[in-house]
């Protein structure tokens, strides 16, 4: 998935409250899923209009909308027609680079939180936008892909288990938000798993394949930071009480998210630390092993200095050179020669040089 921006040149130019889709198109469709629940039953539904899903909205109970699919802006402006959202919402939905926030309009709270996802190539972090909607006895949530991530709660609901299905709406919001913030640790275990991994490698072997992955990881850590770091400040927001949306009951389940959400961004700063310490170990390495290198040159080269030396002068070729004409001259300059190596090498052996 593309790290970049969408283009926001896009609506330069067009009047407040003009829904454009900004982002890639992760769904073919647009799918409406209604999901009606009280004490006594729960009954799931698909719409194909938005007009069906307002069928039980009548109903005692809670009405949770999932919408799947924001390319199709002509259905999100039919979602603001039918639920009196205000028009800079329905600007907000489509556009896929909001980063998460939490506004009140009184009758209903939207609520912006990012999706991870641990994607391809080489288990690179994806995201995806999930708006929320947090209306009287009223939930509507919007996906870019169909992603499966709220099936469990799904699940709960239609099986009446737990005690979701006896609280209200902001309870429901509350654990739509535990589920993605949970599953913020699974993405984190797997990148602890990729730093260490690439501590090894950068201890024992450094190559400039491990400094590219290290890049990457510090750019998918500033992208997860700023993709997680303002939920706390919404968490925060919906657990100060300032709506009557929530009910002093979520408020204390609202606070488990809050921690877990410290607790997250707390893990991106300790790696964030990690890799940065990382980089110095890189530097380090490579210096060590360029050190062992020219040890090994400097000492071959001093060894073989008076080697050296000795071949040069007899290479001279003087026709008054006495030695050139002594029998056992040549074996006595190997012998020499070797004794002076040998020499050498026990000296720098004992110097703990090698």
């Amino acid at each position: 998935m593309s790290r970049l921006a969408p283009k926001r040149s896009r609506k330069a130019g067009l009047p407040p409250g003009t829904p454009v889709h900004l982002g890639e198109r992760k769904s073919e469709t647009t799918r409406l899923t209604l999901v009606h629940y009280n004490e006594q039953r729960a009954v799931e539904q698909e719409c194909k209009t938005v007009q069906e899903c307002l069928a039980l909205r009548d109903s005692p109970g809670v009405s949770w909308i999932n919408v799947t699919g924001l390319h199709e802006v002509e259905m999100l402006a039919q979602f603001g027609a039918a639920f009196n959202l205000h028009p800079l919402v329905i600007e907000d939905i489509p556009n896929t680079d909001q980063r998460p926030k939490l506004e009140d309009y009184g009758e209903y709270l939207y609520i912006v939180i990012k999706r991870l996802s641990n994607g391809t190539p080489a288990n690179e972090i994806s995201t995806e936008q999930i708006s929320l909607i947090l209306g009287h006895n009223l939930v509507i949530s919007f996906l870019e892909s169909d992603n499966g991530i709220f099936n469990a709660i799904k699940e709960r609901i239609l099986g009446k288990r737990g005690r979701i299905c006896n609280l209200g709406a902001d309870y429901l919001v509350y654990a739509l938000m535990d589920t993605v913030v949970d599953n913020y640790f699974a993405i984190f275990e797997s990148l602890g798993e990729r730093i260490e991994t690439l501590q090894e490698t950068i201890i024992s072997r450094p190559t400039p394949a491990s400094l590219q992955t290290l890049h990457a990881l510090k750019r998918e850590l500033l992208f997860l930071r700023k993709s997680i770091w303002p939920l706390r400040e919404v968490v925060s927001g919906m657990q100060r009480g300032e709506s009557t949306l929530i009910h002093k009951d979520t408020w204390f389940y609202l606070r488990d998210v809050y921690d877990h959400t410290i607790h997250v961004i707390d893990t991106i700063e300790t790696y964030r630390d990690i890799l940065a310490s990382m980089m110095d170990i890189y530097l380090s390495s490579l210096s060590i092993r360029l050190n062992e290198v020219m040890k090994v040159l400097t000492i071959i080269a001093t060894i073989f200095m008076p080697l050296t030396f000795i071949v040069g002068l007899y290479g001279m070729n003087f026709h008054h050179m006495p030695e050139l004409g002594w029998r056992w001259g040549y074996p006595l300059v190997l012998l020499v020669m070797a004794g002076i190596a040998a020499g050498m090498l026990v000296f720098f052996r004992r110097r703990k040089w090698i």
